[in-house]
């Protein structure tokens, strides 16, 4: 226990300092705090004003959307909070100050996670617990201790993917040139995606969004579950139980990802 105390105390006094110099400029840090919550709440609104013209999409009402916008907001805005420092690895290997974290006897991944922390990010989890609080009201959800189950599992397989995702665009850093924008696409896209129902893609997006990138493991298919909804032909409702093998499947491709790229990575030049 004294071992992993002190183990842990290096990545906690960073954390630490990061939380206290955002916190020190208050005026600053309430409008990263209502900027990061209003983006959120746009989001949601987008969504309501879909629904102005069309009663069903994807074979779900207003009420299961929330829901599922719910979950999958909630999980990524969590795993944002934890790993999307990892989208500052590209400025690092632009400027070569990534070969100072090799001199430190930390794990790579582990420090660059634990480099920042953007308190900001939870004002967007805020918006997502509201929305999954309205979507399990507005809707007839059986209570039962399955679904309560199935709900946890949900939102923590959620975190679980979402994050993995952040894992696996930092590996593909060590390869491509200015190519975060590209890994956003399947990062931030997946979040985007993650929202939708997933009935409503074609079979190419099914493929990427739906295994590959088990995007739709994340709350849709949950939603389903809970919601007792049949779903569709290659993604039924029965699926939303399997969201915990979807982020081990996730964590899997992004840990590979990731190891082969610092492998590859030679050093700053410097």
């Amino acid at each position: 226990m004294g071992d992993r105390t002190a183990v842990l105390a290096p990545y906690r006094a960073v954390l630490a300092s990061r939380v206290r110099a955002q916190r020190s400029h208050r005026a600053s840090f309430r409008l990263d705090l209502g900027s990061s919550m209003l983006v959120g709440v746009v989001e949601l609104a987008e969504i309501a004003v879909l629904f102005l013209t069309v009663d069903r999409l994807g074979g779900l009402d207003l009420a299961a959307i929330v829901l599922v916008f719910g979950i999958a907001d909630l999980s990524f805005s969590l795993a944002d909070t934890v790993f999307g420092h990892c989208d500052n690895l590209p400025t690092y290997l632009k400027a070569g100050t990534l070969d100072v974290f090799y001199l430190r006897p930390q794990p790579l991944l582990a420090q660059l996670v634990t480099s920042d922390i953007s308190l900001r990010r939870l004002a967007r989890a805020f918006v997502g617990l509201v929305a999954l609080v309205a979507g399990l009201v507005v809707n007839d959800v059986a209570w039962s201790l399955g679904n309560v189950a199935l709900l946890v599992l949900a939102v923590l397989s959620g975190i679980a993917t979402f994050s993995a995702m952040f894992v696996w665009a930092g590996g593909m850093q060590f390869f491509l040139v200015d190519g975060y924008e590209a890994t956003n696409a399947f990062v931030y896209g997946g979040r985007y995606a993650a929202t939708q129902p997933a009935s409503v893609w074609g079979r190419p997006l099914v493929v990427v969004f739906g295994f590959f990138f088990p995007m739709a493991f994340t709350a849709y298919l949950p939603a389903l579950t809970m919601l007792g909804l049949p779903g569709g032909d290659w993604l039924p409702g029965w699926l939303g139980w399997l969201a915990p093998v979807a982020a081990v499947w996730a964590w899997v491709l992004a840990l590979a990802g990731w190891r082969i790229g610092v492998r590859h990575y030679q050093g700053g030049g410097g």
